[in-house]
């Protein structure tokens, strides 16, 4: 083998270490199904995000920046340089206008606390009011979702019955599940259970202490 028909170093392809390692992945696009949920939860928010008052939205913003480090940080700086002039030497010259006990700092800091607390509940109540409707939401379909079920099963029941070849048997557990669950009874049955199991506990403390 001549020198010409050995592979020079210096022709061959080199990836160089300092390249990034890019790894591309394919993506398969969602399902329709899936993509229509997203669009409709998106719908329910753009809806509700709608409705604000800039009042609200307003003060939502700034109840935002409560919940940030950079808030507790601000407190810290601020509460340092009130504190500190009023704690130094008199002979410095430096005009102590809140000695301690640091009366008018006490009363900052409550008067900040109590439109913190305002702020953070008025953000709060929106957000549980759209946390229930989610909740609402999530209850008609889950019963909707109870009624389609027990609906296909008593269709299925139906089908194995009028097929000739399956052999024909009673499941005491599918005809219980061909019938809806009514949503009225199991909570009646929940509060009758908890107002017993109350009672019970109540009586039990009862004898305990006797």
């Amino acid at each position: 083998m001549s020198s010409q028909d050995k592979l020079n170093p210096k022709d061959s392809p080199q990836v160089s270490s300092s390249a990034p390692y890019q790894t591309i992945l394919p993506t398969a696009p969602l399902p329709e199904a899936i993509s229509q949920n997203i669009d409709t939860i998106i719908a329910l928010h753009r809806r509700y995000e709608k409705d604000v008052s800039q009042h609200q939205r307003a003060v939502e913003t700034v109840s935002a920046f409560f919940g940030r480090p950079a808030f507790l940080y601000t407190i810290l700086l601020g509460i340092i340089l009130w504190v500190t002039p009023n704690v130094l030497p008199r002979r410095l010259g430096i005009l102590r206008f809140d000695p301690p006990p640091f009366s008018w700092l006490q009363f900052s800091l409550t008067a900040g606390s109590l439109l913190v607390t305002a702020g953070v509940l008025i953000k709060q109540e929106r957000q549980e009011k759209l946390a229930e409707q989610r909740a609402q939401l999530s209850l008609q379909l889950n019963l909707l979702s109870e009624q389609k079920i027990a609906k296909l099963i008593a269709l299925v029941e139906e089908l194995r019955q009028d097929i000739p070849n399956v052999k024909n048997r009673s499941d005491k557990q599918a005809e219980m599940m061909k019938e809806a669950v009514d949503p009225q009874a199991i909570l009646d049955a929940l509060e009758e259970s908890l107002a017993s199991e109350l009672a019970n506990f109540k009586n039990q403390e009862i004898l305990d202490k006797e």
